[in-house]
C-alpha cells in the first residue's frame, strides 16, 4: 500500500489525521522507519553550526580534500559549458536580459546575476555526470542518500567571490561548511527519499547553497535559519528525470535555490523554526523519518568529506556503475582479456543500483551514464570511457550494443544482505575458453578507498579543459592556484582564470 492510500484508508476509517498522526501513518505504513521522539533542536543546530565554524576548525586533511573536488568542479564546469544543454540555458539567460550581474558563468564570457550564474555553473558542474559523489551512512538501509555535494556549493561560493572580495580561507570554509550541511541532511533523512523518486542532489544541494551563502555573507543564527527554511521550501528533482537535461538541471536548481533562500532571508523574509525536524516539516514530507543522531551534533565530527568521504569520479558516469568498471579495467590491464573472447558478464547487485543505472537498452549518450550494460560494454571494447566515449554515435555502434547484449544486469540476493556495502557488486567476467573471473567490489578508483591524488585530479581537470580547448597557460594556473587556495587573498584572482 502506497501513502497515499494508506492515509486515504486512514481518513475513510474516521481518523482524525493531526501531525502527530501523521507520524504514526507514516510509521505503520514503513515499520523500517525509526521514527524519532519529537524534537525543536535541528533546524537550530544547524544554522548555530554555520555561524560558530571558524577556518582554524577544518583539520588539513579536509582542506586538501576539498580542493581536489573543488578543482575537479572547475574544469567540470568549463567543459560542461561547451555542451548542448548549457548553451541552452545560457541563451535563456541571455534572453532574460540580465547581462549586468557580476558573477561569471564559467567557460564563458557571461556575467550574470549570481542566483543565475549560481544555477548556470551548476548545470555545466554536472551536466556529465562526472562530479565528486558523497558515500552515503554506511551499513544502515533505512538512511542516508547518495548526493553530489560540490556541484551545488562550489557555484555559489564562485560566484559570490565574483562579487566581493572573497579570501582563500572564507572560500575554503564556506565551500566545507555548505558541503558538510548537504551531506549530513542527507544522512539522516530516510531512504524512502531516494524509494520514493527523488533526486537527492537537487533535494539536499538546496541546503548546502543556502549554508555557503550564509556564511559568506555572515549571517546570524536567525537570518541563517531563515534561509534554511527558504531552502527546503524550494527542494526538489525527480530520479525518473535521469539520463535527461533535466537532471543537471535539478542540481542547478538547488544552487540557485539556496541563492534565493539567502537573499530573501537577509532581506528580512522569515520561515518555520524547525522546518526539518517539524511533523510536517522536511523529514517527514520526504522521507517519512529522519535519525537525528545521524546529524545532531555530528556536524563536523567527522566532517562528511573526511568520513565516510566522497569519491572523485574517474568516469562520466552513474558513480554505482564505477566499482564494476573499475575491476573491468583492472582485468584489461592485469588479465589481459580482449573483447572478443568474452561469453558473458554476470554483474549482480542491491536493488537499490537499477533505480539508478535503469537504462537496459539506452539510445543517447546520456541514457549511456546510467546504463551498466553499455558502460561496461565500452570500457571493454575502447579501454576507455571518457568524456568521448558518452555520446549518442558511440551508444548507437553496431559493436557497442552486441557486446551490451552479452552482459546480464541483475539483482544478487548476496548483495542485498545487511553486512554489505550498498554499491557491492559481484562480478564474473565467462571467457570463451572457459575461464571465470569471478570477484566481489565495493569501491571503485577515487573513492576514499582507492583515491584519487591531487595530481591525478589535475590530469583529469586537464582533460576536461583540453576538451574544451582551454588555453593550456590558463589551466595550469588554475592548478596551481587551487592547490595553494589557502594563501589567495582574493578568489577573484582564480575565477577570472574562467572566463573566456
Amino acid at each position: 500500500m502506497n501513502r497515499r492510500h494508506f492515509l486515504k484508508n486512514v481518513a475513510g476509517a474516521g481518523a482524525v489525521c493531526s501531525a502527530g498522526s501523521l507520524v504514526t501513518a507514516i510509521a505503520a505504513e514503513n515499520p523500517a522507519a525509526k521514527v524519532p521522539e519529537p524534537r525543536t533542536d535541528v533546524t537550530s543546530g544547524i544554522a548555530d553550526f554555520i555561524v560558530r565554524t571558524k577556518y582554524p576548525d577544518l583539520p588539513p586533511e579536509l582542506i586538501d580534500l576539498g580542493k581536489k573536488s573543488m578543482l575537479d568542479a572547475f574544469g567540470l564546469a568549463i567543459v560542461g559549458a561547451q555542451s548542448k544543454g548549457s548553451r541552452i540555458l545560457q541563451t535563456y539567460l541571455g534572453n532574460l536580459g540580465c547581462t549586468n550581474g557580476a558573477a561569471r558563468v564559467l567557460g564563458t564570457k557571461q556575467r550574470q546575476p549570481l542566483r543565475f550564474a549560481a544555477l548556470a555553473n551548476a548545470v555545466s558542474i554536472h551536466m556529465e555526470d562526472f562530479d565528486d559523489t558523497q558515500l552515503p551512512v554506511p551499513n544502515d538501509p533505512d538512511f542516508g542518500q547518495v548526493i553530489h555535494p560540490t556541484a551545488p556549493v562550489f557555484p555559489v561560493a564562485a560566484g559570490l567571490a565574483d562579487t566581493r572580495v572573497v579570501s582563500g580561507k572564507e572560500f575554503i570554509l564556506a565551500f566545507h561548511v555548505g558541503a558538510e550541511v548537504a551531506c549530513k541532511i542527507a544522512d539522516a533523512c530516510a531512504s524512502r527519499a531516494y524509494k520514493a523518486g527523488f533526486h537527492a542532489s537537487g533535494i539536499f544541494g538546496a541546503f548546502g547553497s543556502a549554508a555557503a551563502i550564509a556564511k559568506l555573507r555572515g549571517f546570524d543564527a536567525r537570518v541563517t535559519g531563515n534561509a534554511l527554511a527558504l531552502a527546503a521550501s524550494q527542494a526538489s528533482g525527480l530520479a525518473e528525470n535521469f539520463g535527461t537535461l533535466t537532471k543537471p538541471f535539478q542540481v542547478g536548481h538547488a544552487a540557485e535555490a539556496g541563492v534565493v533562500a539567502a537573499d530573501l532571508a537577509e532581506l528580512g523574509w522569515d520561515g518555520s523554526r524547525n522546518v526539518l525536524e517539524a511533523a510536517n516539516g522536511f523529514f517527514h514530507a520526504y522521507g517519512g523519518s529522519y535519525q537525528p543522531s545521524y546529524l545532531v551534533n555530528k556536524l563536523g565530527l567527522p566532517w562528511s568529506f573526511v568520513a565516510p568521504g566522497v569519491a572523485i569520479k574517474p568516469y562520466p558516469s552513474g558513480a554505482v556503475s564505477h566499482p564494476a568498471m573499475t575491476e573491468i579495467a583492472r582485468l584489461l590491464s592485469v588479465e589481459g582479456i580482449k573483447p572478443d573472447e568474452v561469453r558473458q558478464i554476470e554483474a549482480g547487485t542491491s536493488s537499490l543500483i537499477p533505480q539508478y543505472l535503469r537504462y537496459h537498452e539506452p539510445r543517447t549518450g546520456l541514457e549511456g551514464k546510467f546504463s551498466m550494460e553499455f558502460c561496461l560494454a565500452v570500457l571493454l571494447l575502447t579501454g576507455k570511457a571518457g568524456l568521448g566515449e558518452f555520446t549518442d554515435a558511440v551508444v548507437g555502434r553496431r559493436d557497442v550494443r552486441e557486446m551490451m547484449s552479452r552482459i546480464r544486469f541483475y539483482v544478487d540476493p548476496e548483495a542485498e544482505a545487511p553486512n554489505q556495502s550498498r554499491n557491492t557488486t559481484f562480478l564474473k567476467v565467462h571467457l570463451k575458453d572457459g575461464r571465470t573471473f569471478a570477484s566481489k567490489v565495493e569501491y571503485g578508483k577515487g573513492s576514499p578507498i582507492n583515491p584519487m591524488s591531487y595530481d591525478e585530479v589535475a590530469e583529469k581537470f586537464l582533460g576536461c579543459t583540453n576538451n574544451a580547448q582551454w588555453p593550456a597557460k590558463k589551466a595550469e594556473r588554475i592548478i596551481g592556484l587551487v592547490r595553494n587556495l589557502e594563501n589567495l587573498r582574493d578568489v577573484a584572482t582564480l575565477t577570472e582564470l574562467g572566463a573566456a
